[in-house]
């Protein structure tokens, strides 16, 4: 049969524990502590009955506004936990006393977990945003660093979460605001820095819009850019290429002519339009350059050589024959200009045209400067505005003029003064 409690024994027991109270309304019973947050250890430790029938007195905890250690021990059933430093509050009553810690109970207790509950929150909640005395929480980076840690129930930390989510996007937004404002203008923007209209970006992007005149203008100005280009390319070619390409064929033709006297091949009745027959020497300008027949730009001045007066243009008579005007047309620019200083030419200054057979000497005798292109006479036999007035053996230099134009002509005379043949050797002319 169980024994009953000390408190129920009799009257004795009850008058005596109130007689140890020192305010009978306001102090708490035996076995209770002040504080709703708190729950002695050694509650559920009850006196046993001793064999005078007499209860065994227990010692009355001292009141304590917040125990840490033993609220954490009474809620997790003894398990360890650290405690977290507090400041303790002042008593009103009488000061703290430390307490040996109470031995552990035997079965654990399971708390209700309640997330909305505010009175269920554990030590470990509540220490979810304090630091660890141990070691320093390294500062956050990123989106999301300044943002608070909820310390409350669910419902908390979704509004916390929320609040922090929004300061971050209010915080983007601001420092894109910021930056958009400090551009002086950027698309979508006009020169405040303020955002346009659709109507304004409308207008803007047509605007933006290049015009027919302006395509117009554009292409226009692609076509002169390439005509300019291909001027360029021409004047190039005229200019350097064609003088490089002119006396390459002229120096391969009188490498050829001279081969062939030096192998003995006869002299024909005949020259065909093209083929060459002397070799021009003018050794103030130091010109040497081979003569053929015809005045074919293409076939004959194009290659940097000199033409004869032929049947099929102008006929004129050759160096060999006893009385006649041996005349002769050459480029003054481009194609080799082997007559482009013929200008400079003084009277007695020699010319020598070279064959299979002869050397035929003749002397500079005067000059035309200009003359119309259709004026012929300047070849005749006895020519036109020479000085010369009665037949004899002369030669007549034809070549454009102003230089780098075919508008007119110039002409420059000579009359023969020597003829030796070539086993005679080369003439002073030459020699010197």
């Amino acid at each position: 049969m169980t024994a009953l409690r000390p408190e129920q024994d009799g009257a004795g027991g009850f008058e005596e524990a109130v007689r140890g109270l020192h305010d009978p309304l306001n102090d708490p019973l035996p076995g209770q502590h002040p504080s709703p947050w708190f729950r002695a250890a050694d509650a559920q430790q009850e006196t046993e009955p001793q064999a005078s029938g007499q209860a065994r007195e227990r010692p009355e905890p001292e009141p304590e506004w917040y125990d840490p250690e033993g609220y954490a021990q009474d809620w997790y059933a003894g398990a360890p936990v650290t405690p977290q430093p507090t400041t303790p509050r002042p008593s009103t009553s009488q000061p703290a006393v430390p307490r040996t810690p109470a031995p552990q109970p035997a079965a654990p207790r399971t708390p209700v977990r309640d997330d909305e509950t505010v009175a269920l929150r554990t030590a470990d909640t509540r220490r979810i945003g304090a630091p660890s005395p141990r070691s320093e929480p390294e500062p956050e980076q990123g989106p999301g660093a300044g943002v608070p840690v909820a310390t409350g129930g669910r419902a908390a930390r979704r509004k916390a979460a929320k609040k922090g989510g929004g300061r971050r996007r209010a915080g983007e937004q601001s420092q894109e605001a910021a930056s958009s404002s400090s551009e002086v203008s950027g698309p979508g923007q006009d020169g405040d820095g303020k955002p346009l209209t659709r109507v304004e970006a409308r207008r803007a992007a047509r605007a933006a819009k290049p015009t027919t005149g302006v395509i117009v203008s554009r292409v226009i100005g692609e076509v002169f850019i390439s005509i300019g280009v291909l001027m360029l390319l021409f004047v190039t070619y005229q200019l350097w290429w064609s003088n490089i390409r002119a006396h390459n064929l002229a120096g391969n033709a009188r490498h050829h002519l001279e081969d062939d006297w030096a192998n003995g091949k006869g002299k024909p009745d005949t020259f065909q339009p093209g083929q060459g027959f002397a070799i021009l020497y003018i050794p103030k300008l130091d010109v040497v350059v081979p003569i053929a027949e015809g005045i074919s730009k293409t076939k004959v001045l194009d290659k940097g050589m000199v033409g004869h007066y032929d049947k099929d243009s102008i006929p004129t008579a050759m160096p060999d024959a006893r009385t006649g005007n041996f005349a002769l047309a050459g480029h003054r620019n481009t194609h080799g200009e082997p007559f482009r200083y013929v200008n400079r030419l003084q009277p007695g200054d020699p010319i020598v045209v070279e064959t299979q057979d002869k050397y035929y000497v003749y002397k500079m005798s005067s000059l035309l400067p200009q003359t119309a292109p259709s004026n012929t006479a300047v070849i005749d036999p006895v020519p036109v505005g020479s000085g010369f007035t009665k037949p004899g053996r002369y030669i007549t230099l034809t070549t454009c003029t102003p230089e780098f134009t075919s508008t007119y002509r110039m002409i420059v005379w000579g009359k023969m003064v020597e003829e030796r043949p070539r086993s005679k050797g080369k003439p002073d002319a030459l020699v010197g």
